[in-house]
């Protein structure tokens, strides 16, 4: 597995990239067979430092966790206890539902913009229905069954998942209702 272990406007040390190392390894290597990379950022906010985990498997799958503490490795190691009970739970899911994937999950690219509306533009902007655009960006959509989908879009807590269903073979999206249920929408 590849690590890349960084701190932003911290120095981390060979002594603290160790123990990241082999803390993170046991842990993935317990509840995923096949990991690919893990991506650990360590910063401070305040008087808490922030660690930030992220960890991709071959399935597709991406697994975060964020954690804060006063000290940087106790920091880490909370963060690794979520990653590890994320994980613990996706295996169990994986287990009952998706067995062994023949072939890693593909990734078509894609544009994402962020699009925002200028408070004194707002009359002309409604006169010519041009949205400002703030950022684009490249985005990658995978291909995934609905269940893997629902799956990743809890593991990366987002609101919603643009994705490619590969039994249709067409876009499709997830999302968190307001009611707590996932919906699916399948044009």
């Amino acid at each position: 597995m590849l690590y890349q272990i960084t701190g932003k406007h911290i120095d981390v040390g060979e002594a603290l990239q160790t123990h990241v190392k082999n803390e993170l390894n046991s842990v993935v290597q317990k509840y995923a067979e096949r990991p690919t990379d893990a991506n650990v950022v360590f910063s401070k906010s305040a008087h808490e430092f922030v660690c930030e985990a992220t960890v991709h498997l071959s399935t597709g799958l991406t697994a975060t966790a964020k954690a804060y503490a006063t000290e940087i490795y106790s920091a880490f190691d909370d963060c690794a206890e979520k990653m590890e009970k994320q994980l613990r739970r996706y295996k169990r899911r994986l287990k009952d539902h998706h067995k062994d994937r023949s072939v890693p999950v593909e990734l078509f690219g894609a544009a994402s913009y962020i699009l925002a509306s200028d408070s004194e533009s707002e009359e002309s902007e409604t006169d010519t229905l041009q949205p400002i655009i703030v950022a684009e960006m490249e985005t990658k959509i995978p291909s995934l069954t609905v269940g893997e989908a629902v799956m990743q879009m809890e593991l990366a807590g987002a609101p919603v998942l643009v994705f490619r269903n590969e039994k249709k073979d067409g876009v499709n999206v997830v999302y968190r209702r307001e009611d707590g249920n996932i919906g699916w929408i399948d044009p």
